[in-house]
């Protein structure tokens, strides 16, 4: 552990208000006589000690030395809210602080920079130290950078599955709500406006069947699942509550973060996302171990593939396809994997409020609803309810089309919300407003996922739930000179202006001659490759 703290080294905590995403961060003042007699320095890794009313607690922390007593005076411990939140004290309280010792796994984190393959107990070791908070973002980021240039091979992917799922909480769901399957879908990402769980989820629920629906928010996306169902309802359930919601509903729609579920996972999220490393080992783990830690038996796994997705060929499709089927065939999870279309967005909007209009809108069998989201919900909820064993294959699409349109899945979304808690105040879109039209006349022949998405998040989505853009235009769509190709929604005229500046360097759609259209698109078939 660490050395012994320093006999008169008691200080008083005060939160500092700033939000360091998942890393602890003490701060000290340079005239702090702990500073002077320790020989701390900014960046060194600190142990901090206290007690509450249920005993001794100790949090890791990595230090900055601050010269403004406006942030902390000299006898203060500031605390960064995350590790405020992890001490579990109150404002006030008496912490000591020492040198912390480096974590146990460090050894085995410089083997992999080094190249080297790690077994099942050294990665154990390094994930457990991952979930006690025990890594900077600077060893995290060496771990996530290590095994993304010596890529895992398939036994190392597995042993990190393992190890992530053992470090979290794990829901089982065996007599509690009755025999059969306990299903769930995901989609690897990459997607903007891929909102098809919120559309699956309910309609497999009203079918009868199980399934523990938890998803991530958005770090470099518009929306992510969680930020899209909050504008509906409360994501936020901890580990009981989401048991009771899906023992009552057979579903949920939740975010992981505070259920506990794989927690490691959410650590090295943090800076994965911002690197934009997503490497195929780091991201069979992160999806299976969340999976299997909530209790799933059964997955549909949706990998889009486009020229601006994150597969971008059908040789990688394959070779990832095969990955996960490894992983998930070791640790008995049954795994569809579905090969579907990733050259352009799915639905219209983009953006928590505009992605859940058109999840509604599908809901309501409104006939204005984007049927490309209606028809890939469809097929991939086919494909779920084709694991009840009372269902033989090929007969799961023709189910859910009709739970879907005999308003049985407007039900028991509604349900599902209710339960959660409807949300009483919810957001609308943004009421500033700037249409992207086409240079010239021709037809849509390619759009680009990664801007297009970037111009929505430039326009305050996810943070501002109303922010965001509508798509006009699909590919293969005829268009005239000055047509729109999408309008850009914000909150705020600065926002705006980002986003605007932005698309007229580059809309992200590309116009040209129809015979340039792949010839996917050109019968219309936009759901499957």
């Amino acid at each position: 552990m660490s050395a012994n703290p320093l006999p008169k080294s008691s200080l008083s905590i005060r939160r500092v208000g700033i939000d360091t995403w998942r890393e602890n961060v003490a701060y000290l003042h340079r005239d702090c006589p702990v500073v002077r007699a320790a020989g701390f320095q900014a960046l060194s890794k600190v142990e901090i000690h206290t007690r509450n009313g249920q005993g001794p607690r100790s949090i890791l922390a990595v230090l900055n030395v601050v010269d403004d007593e406006r942030i902390v005076s000299a006898c203060e411990l500031g605390l960064s809210e995350e590790a405020f939140a992890r001490l579990g004290v109150v404002e006030g309280h008496a912490a000591t602080i020492a040198h912390a010792e480096p974590p146990g796994s460090i050894a085995a984190l410089h083997r992999k920079i080094n190249g080297e393959r790690l077994g099942r107990e050294e990665l154990a070791a390094i994930i457990r130290d991952v979930a006690q908070a025990r890594y900077s973002k600077i060893e995290l980021a060496a771990f996530v950078v290590a095994t993304n240039q010596y890529e895992l091979d398939r036994e190392e992917v597995l042993h990190l599955t393992e190890a992530m799922i053992a470090v979290g909480r794990r829901l089982d769901w065996k007599g509690q709500v009755g025999a059969g399957p306990v299903v769930d879908k995901h989609c690897i990402g990459g997607i903007p406006g891929n909102r098809t769980s919120m559309l699956v989820v309910p309609i497999v629920a009203a079918h009868g069947m199980l399934c523990p629906k938890t998803s991530s928010r958005a770090i470099t996306s518009p929306s992510g699942t969680a930020d899209t169902m909050e504008v509906l309802a409360n994501v936020e359930l901890g580990f009981e509550r989401m048991v009771e919601i899906v023992r009552a509903t057979r579903a949920c729609l939740a975010w992981g973060g505070t259920a506990d579920l794989s927690p490691a996972d959410d650590i090295l999220i943090s800076v994965e996302r911002p690197l934009s490393i997503d490497s195929p080992g780091q991201m069979v783990a992160s999806i299976l171990s969340k999976k299997i830690a909530a209790g799933s038996t059964h997955l549909v796994l949706d990998i889009p593939v486009g020229p601006s997705a994150k597969v971008r060929s059908m040789v990688e499709a394959q070779r990832l396809k095969k990955l996960f089927e490894y992983v998930a065939g070791h640790l008995r999870l049954q795994l569809d994997v579905v090969l579907s279309d990733g050259r352009q967005p799915i639905g219209r909007g983009i953006g928590p409020v505009l992605e859940a209009q058109d999840v509604m809108q599908v809901l309501q069998c409104d006939p204005a609803a984007p049927q490309d989201l209606r028809q890939k919900a469809l097929r991939l909820a086919g494909r779920m309810i084709e694991f009840d064993p009372d269902v033989r294959g090929g007969e799961g699409y023709a189910i859910a089309r009709d739970i879907l349109e005999s308003g049985r899945a407007l039900a028991q979304m509604n349900a599902i919300i209710d339960a959660q808690g409807r949300r009483q105040d919810m957001p609308t879109v943004g009421a500033l407003s700037f249409e992207v039209r086409a240079p010239a006349e021709g037809h849509v022949i390619a759009i680009d996922n990664l801007r297009i998405a970037r111009v929505a998040r430039l326009a305050g989505a996810p943070q501002v739930a109303g922010a965001g853009l509508l798509l006009l235009k699909r590919l293969g769509d005829p268009v005239h000179a000055g047509e729109p190709l999408y309008r850009i929604h914000a909150q705020f005229e600065a926002d705006l202006q980002f986003a605007r500046d932005l698309a007229e360097k580059d809309s992200g759609c590309q116009i040209g001659r129809l015979d340039q259209l792949p010839h996917e698109f050109a019968s219309g078939s936009l759901f499957s490759l």
